[in-house]
């Protein structure tokens, strides 16, 4: 029997900043796997005809000057989607990449991209859900692939398309797994809801346990160590509160304003979301993103 012949292109891009609205692709590439195997390739730097952020650049070291003599997005959109075809393709958090490739096909042709998008980043999460981080360069090390001048388009492609087939075998047999469970839907909720509540009982329990282990030590207690080697300690510290005006200068001018200040990300969508700002205000925290990435999660309302 003739194998069926499995189409999909891996694909990325580099861009002039994070609105897709407003910014521009400075670089495309893409590869054509057949069943898993890299079959033909394809990359063009792209002239954005604006100017190039200086922290994308700091990303993908892409500087206008690069593109200066290159196609422009009219000129490299046709050949960008003669490559595509109507594939499904495969990006490491896809959202970004088909933002982009779809506003820029709505430009140029009037038509929005149909072809299905496959979420590299979410198959990770989905099979590694215990790591720590589930960026491209943490994929490539998980199924020992060599990721080269990474933030480069052509260089991310290769290292995802390296990696991609090893994932899809790993996801499609979790697929599988779950997909024989949908008839058991309701008993896996019940069971779910039970481990719930052994977890929040156990984590309340440790929580007994950690005010005992302080109050021995707090009473004069030694250091115990258990069979298997682990050691029980105690220490205690300082923090304190920060009048951010008085310090930033100071932050600022040793490089640590950043690290010390950690952006609230949610408050921040939900400020832009309402009508607390006005179109001026709006459009500069707009430009300010630095990067735009799609969350699935389930949620257990409580009946009241």
């Amino acid at each position: 029997m003739t194998r069926k012949k499995i189409i999909e292109i891996v694909l990325d891009t580099e861009t002039t900043g994070l609105d897709f609205k407003k910014e521009r692709m400075v670089e495309f590439a893409a590869v054509r796997l057949e069943n898993g195997k890299i079959k033909d390739s394809f990359q063009t730097l792209i002239n954005p005809e604006q100017h190039i952020r200086k922290s994308s650049i700091a990303i993908h070291g892409i500087t206008e000057e690069m593109v200066a003599d290159a196609p422009t997005e009219a000129e490299a959109m046709p050949k960008i989607l003669e490559f595509m075809g109507d594939y499904p393709f495969v990006a490491h958090n896809a959202v970004f990449d088909y933002s982009f490739l779809n506003e820029a096909s709505i430009r140029t042709t009037g038509k929005e991209l149909t072809n299905q998008r496959i979420d590299s980043q979410q198959m990770f999460k989905e099979v590694f859900p215990e790591l720590d981080s589930h960026g491209l360069e943490p994929l490539t090390n998980k199924f020992n692939v060599e990721l080269t001048n990474h933030h480069r388009a052509m260089a991310d492609t290769m290292g995802l398309a390296l990696a991609y087939p090893q994932l899809k075998k790993l996801y499609l047999q979790k697929y599988d797994w779950e997909r024989k469970q949908l008839e058991n839907i309701n008993y896996l909720f019940e069971r779910y809801l039970r481990l719930q509540n052994t977890v929040n009982v156990l984590q309340s329990e440790m929580q007994d346990l950690k005010s005992v282990f302080k109050l021995y030590f707090e009473q004069g207690g030694n250091p115990i160590v258990a069979e298997s080697g682990e050691t029980l300690m105690f220490n205690s510290k300082q923090s304190f509160g920060y009048d951010l005006d008085k310090i930033k200068d100071v932050l600022e001018q040793v490089g640590a304003f950043e690290k010390a200040v950690k952006v609230n990300t949610g408050f921040i969508d939900r400020l832009v979301a309402t009508g607390r700002l006005d179109e001026n205000q709006r459009e500069i925290i707009k430009s300010a993103r630095q990067e735009i990435s799609e969350t699935r999660n389930i949620q257990v309302v409580k009946c009241k």
